[in-house]
């Protein structure tokens, strides 16, 4: 049970309390309700832009990490198509450093073209060694627009091509700054040895005086229902050829996201699952397999990808793999794999909710998606999930007509 308390300032910004005794440390996570799916489609990469640029320096402190530094803390952040999410870990005694810095730059960013050179360079970089120079690393870049025709889900968070990011401009970023990261499109949750008046008190002193800003009206184009199968070939320099097998489901705040979660663990979790049990042990097909589920916010995707073995054909590795995924949807999955499946969730959910950072993040993640009544449900609602409705979920889903393959030949 994950407690928590809540209060809004006037300026709309949201401010949720999460108190732990067990420890000398503490969580401020700040998550903005902008991602990759708010870009312009000819300025793409714009919200893993800003992951970095809100590092480069704010309008009071030019350097974010080396007062947090001092303080004994650590920062990080991470972007997607949704949202963008930024935490500081400190010790409790110097928790309003992470309050000082996450304020400053909810204000206002330097907007220096020093800064903005650096961090569009290290975006321009990272583009090239994770997606580009990378065995396998343009997966995203191929697959997204292949499933996608008309939602901004059609192109990956770090953006559809370099350029956008090397012709972004200084009024550019100063523009999706200002239309985005204001105080009541993000939400503050503070967790830790604190007491709820010392953290409004805080948050108060630190966000109250933040001008409110209008908060951006999303309005994104529907992806219609997929009606065709879908496929593409590409060659690259890789080590074994590759299949990638996209299905669209429901999006993550829909009840059939947990079947889809557990149907993606049958499938590729572990060497128990079916994909491996099948195709690796048995078949001996391929190297390595898996399954999982994206969680998109407005649309979901249930991935399966393998890689093949020297010597079997595209062919045959993608029947075995279809194989699989119909007979889940024809024949009852046996109580004892249901049951051991639901297990194996609920031990690495409760692990993954020990340390204190897990459980503000997960909250914050909550909140966005306008569940945050329902965070503790959870186990309730992968428990609900039945034999039946998982041969119902995948021979709904499981169809070449809701498919996007990609297949991945090695370059000769």
């Amino acid at each position: 049970m994950i407690a928590f308390e809540q209060f809004t300032l006037d300026n709309g910004l949201k401010v949720i309390f999460h108190q732990d005794k067990t420890t000398p440390m503490a969580v401020v996570n700040v998550i903005y309700d902008v991602g990759a799916r708010d870009e312009n489609e000819n300025k793409t990469g714009f919200a893993h832009l800003f992951e970095h640029l809100m590092f480069g320096g704010s309008k009071n402190i030019p350097n974010f990490d080396a007062p947090l530094q001092l303080a004994g803390g650590e920062c990080n952040a991470f972007t997607n198509n949704d949202i963008t999410n930024y935490y500081d870990q400190l010790p409790v005694q110097n928790i309003e450093t992470a309050f000082w810095l996450e304020s400053d730059r909810m204000l206002e960013l330097a907007f220096t073209p020093k800064s903005l050179e650096v961090q569009r360079n290290v975006v321009i970089e990272e583009f090239k060694q994770r997606y580009l120079n990378q065995p396998y690393g343009d997966v995203w870049l191929e697959l997204r627009p292949l499933i996608y025709k008309e939602h901004p889900y059609k192109w990956a968070t770090i953006g559809k091509e370099i350029s956008h990011i090397e012709n972004a401009t200084m009024e550019d970023v100063k523009s999706f700054f200002y239309k985005h990261y204001a105080p009541p499109n993000a939400t503050l949750v503070v967790g830790g040895n604190l007491e709820l008046d010392r953290v409004k008190e805080l948050a108060e002193k630190w966000f109250g005086s933040i001008p409110s800003r209008e908060k951006y009206d999303r309005s994104l184009p529907v992806e219609p229902e997929q009606k065709e199968r879908r496929e593409k070939t590409i060659e690259r320099d890789v080590p074994a050829n590759a299949i990638y097998i996209a299905f669209r489901m429901a999006e993550r705040t829909d009840n059939e996201f947990y079947t889809g979660d557990l149907v993606s663990d049958i499938l590729g979790r572990g060497k128990s699952s079916r994909f491996y049990e099948k195709l690796i042990t048995e078949k001996k097909m391929f190297s390595q397999v898996a399954s999982y589920v994206t969680g998109g916010w407005e649309d979901g995707l249930i991935i399966v990808m393998g890689h093949l073995l020297e010597g079997i054909s595209m062919e045959d590795a993608e029947i075995a793999m279809w194989e699989e995924l119909q007979d889940l949807g024809k024949n009852d999955l046996p109580e004892r794999e249901l049951t051991k499946v639901k297990n194996k969730f609920k031990t690495s959910k409760v692990f993954s909710e020990q340390p204190l950072l897990n459980r503000v993040m997960n909250i914050a993640l909550f909140d966005r998606i306008q569940m945050l009544d329902e965070l503790n449900d959870e186990l309730s609602k992968y428990d609900a999930v039945t034999s039946t409705s998982i041969k119902e979920f995948s021979s709904k889903t499981f169809v070449h007509e809701n498919s996007s393959t990609l297949k991945i030949l090695v370059k000769k």
